[in-house]
């Protein structure tokens, strides 16, 4: 392939588990009583089963449900060299659900391994499937944002610059390593941008010496530092959203103070902006994208609800849309995944093949793929 490949109809990454992978984790790590190799064997059928799914409804490019994690962002940063999952008394609060109690500390030196484990789950992907194959992986950022300063140990990276710095070498090394089993299409799930748009986030963030908007720019540039030597035929996704738990949210704030940055300082292909409802604003902020190829996906379509959004509303968002970026750097996926973590929204597998049909249909119909 010599051109990056972009699609019109894609979606965030996660999907609900079938509850042969739920029986089979619940097995394996609370009850004791299955192998990790019968732990694997069950997650690979599920995996082929669920790429079928995703190829029958007609899309280009599938991902692997996710059905090997528990959390879309702490079972990849477990795998860096230098990080830990500590088990506490409560967890992260969302709207109405609070996360299981587990958050990620820095004990050593940042690195991205050359046996980390979501290396094997995109090669999976990529042998059993007739399209093109992505992985989602959560961005740099979430390196620093999901940890206190009391969370990081080693006295170098009390100074925010070299830890960022360890961050985005441990990304770039992560870039080169999925582009070279076969990755031609990487997400990053950033979606720390959108949460440095929330007054109470920013206001955490102040409470911990930083200054949130100096800390957008900071986690621009890491993400770009992470992606600008990739080859000119990989493809880089980014997803924003403010929170998926059991279709709770965490955040709220229009992408206002972070647009500029997302769109303008990193060197990203592929935009997966949340827009389901009040809590992301307007579309005005879609004025910033600059002319050329980079593709924005407004998320009009909810993942937290099942009711069934129709064609004919989403003919007039785009159409608004339309009034700040060009139709043809437009393109179409629901607003986030459907299973951020194992439990999963609370919607049902009809309405999530409800709400991907309508990805292609829209896209059928608005762009004619």
């Amino acid at each position: 392939m010599s051109q990056k490949p972009l699609f019109r109809a894609d979606h965030v990454g996660s999907l609900l588990r079938p509850l042969a992978i739920k029986d089979a984790r619940k097995m394996h790590f609370e009850d004791k009583t299955a192998s990790i190799n019968e732990l694997k064997s069950i997650e690979d059928n599920e995996i082929k089963k669920v790429i079928n799914f995703q190829e029958s409804l007609g899309f280009k490019v599938v991902t692997d449900g996710e059905f090997r994690r528990s959390f879309w962002h702490y079972d990849f940063i477990e795998g860096l060299s230098g990080f830990e999952l500590e088990e506490r008394e409560t967890g992260v609060q969302f709207s109405g659900a609070k996360l299981r109690p587990f958050f990620p500390v820095i004990k050593g030196k940042i690195d991205f391994p050359s046996d980390h484990p979501m290396l094997n789950h995109f090669k999976f992907v990529s042998a059993n499937t007739n399209v093109l194959p992505k992985i989602s992986i959560p961005g740099p950022s979430c390196c620093h944002f999901r940890t206190t300063p009391d969370d990081i140990y080693p006295k170098e990276y009390s100074d925010n610059e070299k830890l960022f710095f360890d961050i985005a070498q441990a990304y770039k090394k992560a870039v080169k390593e999925f582009y070279e089993i076969g990755c031609r299409y990487l997400q990053m799930d950033d979606i720390f941008f959108a949460y440095l748009c929330d007054p109470d986030h920013r206001s955490v963030r102040t409470k911990f010496g930083e200054n949130p908007d100096d800390l957008i720019n900071k986690y621009a540039w890491m993400l770009n530092e992470s992606i600008k030597d990739r080859p000119d035929d990989m493809t880089i996704g980014m997803h924003l959203c403010r929170g998926n738990f059991k279709s709770n949210f965490a955040a709220k704030g229009a992408y206002d103070p972070a647009v500029d940055a997302v769109f303008n300082e990193i060197d990203i292909d592929v935009y997966f902006l949340e827009y389901d409802d009040e809590r992301s604003g307007g579309l005005e902020p879609l004025k910033y994208l600059p002319r050329g190829n980079k593709r924005v996906l407004p998320g009009f379509i909810t993942t937290k609800k099942g009711k069934l959004e129709d064609i004919e509303f989403l003919q007039r968002k785009f159409d608004e849309a339309s009034k700040f970026v060009s139709m043809d750097q437009l393109g179409i996926a629901p607003q986030c995944g459907f299973s951020s973590t194992e439990e999963g929204n609370i919607i049902s597998f009809d309405d999530q093949k409800r709400k991907l049909e309508l990805v292609i249909e829209t896209s059928n119909k608005i762009w004619g793929e």
